[in-house]
Parts: structure tokens; sequence; C-alpha cells
């Protein structure tokens, strides 16, 4: 076992870049492709079983679904990246606080947050849009959510311990915690909805179920006593010093998280507002439902790259390998842009936009189909520009740099996007039109906003001459 550990440590260090790559990215591809498709997987039999005001209201949860998931990556993404630093610095009791203190926060964080939103889950809704569309998809929105919530806990708890996993090395567990929760969740949702004819409540159902699957698959980890990092109920605790640099760098993507929560919630409230009556209105939302479901899926294999990513970065910065970083750093731009062009033909090209929509929207609503393709086009024309962006904050938050992780992250969404959203239909007549055109808008601007503060650590790398540098050393 202790050799085992000890090449998974060797190769990080000196494995070749590309293979190594492969290696981390498949597996958490296959697990963020999987994690996204318990949403993906709804949205397409509630469109076909369930109808347009289905469609409409698990849109209007979504934002509240979000915002739970924002605070996933805030533990397990932050802990993840100094676990993987701690390794290369050889640190191993620190690496088991890290996984302790994951749980020990997840439990309380959760604690607090689900029954708060139970209590004020009728203004939530209100604030998400739902008051001024369709009373059918007002209803589907607080029924799924009713039933949704509680189970929030394990799927977050699932999270953290498999981007520990993977941190350390073992992308393969790490992948099967969604894969156990992803093929629950894909047997149960036809079961439920259509065969015990459940609709709405069968789609929640499955995914309460799906989750607490991939929670003991993640614990079963950890109990086999196979891990280079141990999970000891003694180190289920709060330490301070590793909490505060964790959260830290976890800022960037709950940052990233939060802001889409409230992209989303402002994109509904633009639609409530400016469409002008509640039948084009749920429309727009379900065209919505639509984009999110495909963002969701063909994004994924960019963010898979970017976890296989992670531990090669944290682990050679943690090491002051920088050379090794800038030859992964490279790579990973090459593979992300790659990523991202496919993303921009399949959902931007016709007759792929078409051919999505009709995974979603079923035969019999052929008015949605066209305007969902559409709206598809429109938002996705320019989703090839953000990669540097996605690859930029990847790096910054792997190396323990969370500031300017944070700036990035919230860059695109909290600063260009989100008052475009509320300007861009003063200026055209077409509001629907307006109101997706800011995603390419904002995709053009975030780019050009990154390209100077890459630029400039690329060069730090590429002219650094000392292989250890003291760990004093900052990059702005």
């Amino acid at each position: 076992m202790k050799r085992d550990n000890n090449a998974r440590i060797e190769e990080l260090a000196s494995g070749k870049l590309g293979a190594l790559l492969l290696k981390y990215s498949w597996p958490a591809l296959v697990a963020m492709s999987l994690n996204a498709l318990y949403a993906v997987v709804d949205r397409m039999f509630i469109g076909h079983g369930c109808g347009v005001d289905a469609m409409a209201g698990l849109q209007f949860a979504m934002p509240v679904m979000m915002l739970l998931t924002a605070f996933g990556p805030l533990i397990g993404v932050g802990h993840a990246a100094v676990l993987s630093i701690r390794l290369g610095a050889g640190d191993h009791e620190a690496c088991e606080k890290l996984v302790g203190e994951t749980i020990a926060l997840k439990l309380l964080l959760y604690a607090i947050l689900i029954p708060a939103i139970y209590l004020f889950l009728d203004p939530v809704l209100a604030c998400c849009g739902a008051a001024r569309a369709t009373p059918g998809a007002y209803a589907a929105a607080r029924l799924y959510l009713k039933i949704v919530l509680a189970s929030h806990l394990f799927s977050h708890l699932a999270f953290g311990l498999s981007a520990l996993q993977r941190a350390e090395g073992a992308a393969l567990h790490s992948m099967m915690c969604m894969v156990v929760g992803f093929g629950t969740n894909l047997v149960l949702d036809p079961i439920l909805i259509f065969g015990f004819k459940m609709g709405v409540a069968g789609a929640a159902w499955a995914t309460d179920v799906a989750m607490f699957v991939s929670c003991l698959w993640a614990f079963g980890y950890y109990l086999r006593g196979k891990t280079l990092v141990r999970l000891r109920l003694t180190r289920i605790w709060i330490y301070p010093s590793l909490m505060v640099r964790s959260l830290l760098i976890g800022i960037a993507p709950f940052l990233q998280q939060l802001m889409s929560a409230v992209i989303i919630a402002s994109l509904q409230l633009a639609f409530t507002r400016w469409m002008s009556d509640e039948a084009s209105r749920t429309a727009e939302i379900a065209s919505l439902n639509v984009f999110n479901g495909a963002l969701l899926l063909f994004m994924m294999p960019v963010l898979g790259c970017q976890q296989g990513l992670q531990p090669i970065l944290g682990y050679n910065w943690g090491a002051r390998n920088f050379r090794r970083v800038l030859g992964a750093l490279k790579l990973g731009l090459l593979v992300t842009t790659a990523l991202t062009v496919l993303a921009f033909v399949v959902q931007a090209v016709p007759p792929f936009p078409t051919l999505i929509a009709r995974l979603f929207v079923s035969a019999d609503q052929p008015d949605v189909i066209a305007l969902a393709a559409h709206d598809l086009i429109v938002s996705n024309c320019m989703i090839w520009c953000i990669s540097l962006n996605i690859l930029a904050t990847t790096y910054y938050q792997s190396i323990g740099h969370p500031w300017m992780a944070v700036f990035l992250s919230f860059m695109r969404q909290g600063l260009i996007m989100l008052p475009i959203i509320w300007f861009m239909p003063r200026f055209l007549e077409d509001k629907a039109f307006a109101i997706w055109l800011c995603m390419p808008v904002s995709d053009v601007l975030c780019c050009l906003a990154t390209i100077p503060p890459f630029l400039k650590n690329v060069r730090f790398l590429a002219t650094v001459r000392e292989r250890k540098l003291t760990c004093t050393h900052k990059i702005d």
C-alpha cells in the first residue's frame, strides 16, 4: 500500500503531463458529468412526461438548488486544493485534519441552511420570479423543492469527500461516487415519474435516494482502509488555521456558483418582467430550462479538465516545481479551448440546437422547441471565449492564491453579465432577444479582461530559474 501511495506522489511530480491530465481528468469528467446529469435527466423526463408548466416549475426551483450547490465547492474544492499542497509538502497530519474538517463544516452549514429555506420557501420562490408565471409552474416548483431540499446534505458530503479523494490521487474512486448516484437516479426517474405517475414529485424522490446512495459510497471508500489520507473520527472537527486558507480558496468557486444562482434568478425575473403575459413568460422560462440543461451537459468536459488539472498544479506548486506548473498550464489551455469550441459547435451550430431542444421538450410542443433552439444559438454563439477565464480561475485556486480566483470568477457574472441583463432590454425592441444577448456580450468582455493577469503569471513561470523558492513568494 505504501508503495502505491509513493507511486501516486512520484507520478504527480514527474509523470508525463498529457497522460497524467488524461488519467486525472477522465474520472473527474465522468463524475462531474454524472453529477450534472442528476439535473439533466430530471429535466428530460419532466419535459416529456409532465409538460411545459412542470419544466418552468423545475427551472424556478433551480436558483435555490444552485444556492445550496454553491456551498459544496466552498468547502470541498478549497479543502481539496490545500490537501494537494500539503501532500506535496509531506504534511499527512494536516491532510487528515482537512478530511475531518470537511465533514464537520458540511454538517454545520446544512443544519443551518436547509431549515432556513424551508421556513421562507414562498418568499424565496417569489424572488426567483415564480409568482408571475402560471399557477401550474409555481405549484411544481414548490412541490419539487419541498421534497428535495433535505437530501442536499448527502449530496454535498459526497461531493466534498470525492473531491478530497481525487486530490490524493484516487480519481477512479472519486468518479464512482457520482456513478452510483447517477445510476440510481436514472433507474428511479422513469419508474417514479411514469410507472407510479408521480410526476415532479417522482423526480424529486429519485434525486433524494440517489444522493443518499452516493454519500454512502463516498464514506465506504474510507472505511475500506486503503486510502493515502485516513478518515479518523477524532479528526472530525474545525481547525481555524486550516479552515481559513481552505475557505479562502473555496471562495472563488463558491462565488462563481452563487453568482450563477443570482444570474439565473435575474434572468427569470427579467423574463417575467418584460414578457407580456403568463404564457410567454412560462415559455421563456421553459426555454431557460433547456439552456441550463444543455449548458450543464456540454460544459462538464471543461470542468472535468479543470478538476484533473487541480492536483497536478497544486502538488507541483507545493513542491516548487514551477516549470512543471507552466507545462501543465499550457496543456490545460489547449485542452480547455478545444472543449469550449466543441461546446459552441453542439449548442450554437444548426441543426444541433433543435436536436438538443427535442431532448428536453415533448414533440407536441413544436413552438417551445423552436423557441429553445433559437435561444440556444443566441446565448452560446461566443461561449468559446470563456476558456481562458475558466483556466485562470483553476490555476489560482490550485496554487493557493484565492483573491485573484475570486475576482476572475466573479467578474464575468457579477461585474459584467448582471448589469447587462437589466440594461440591455431597455435599448432593444425585442426584449427576449436582448436578455439572451447578454451572455455572448459578457463572454467576450470577460475574455478580454482575463488576458493581462494571466499573461503576467505565464511570464513569471517562464522566467523562473530556481527550482526552489521561499514559501513567502507571492504572485500578484
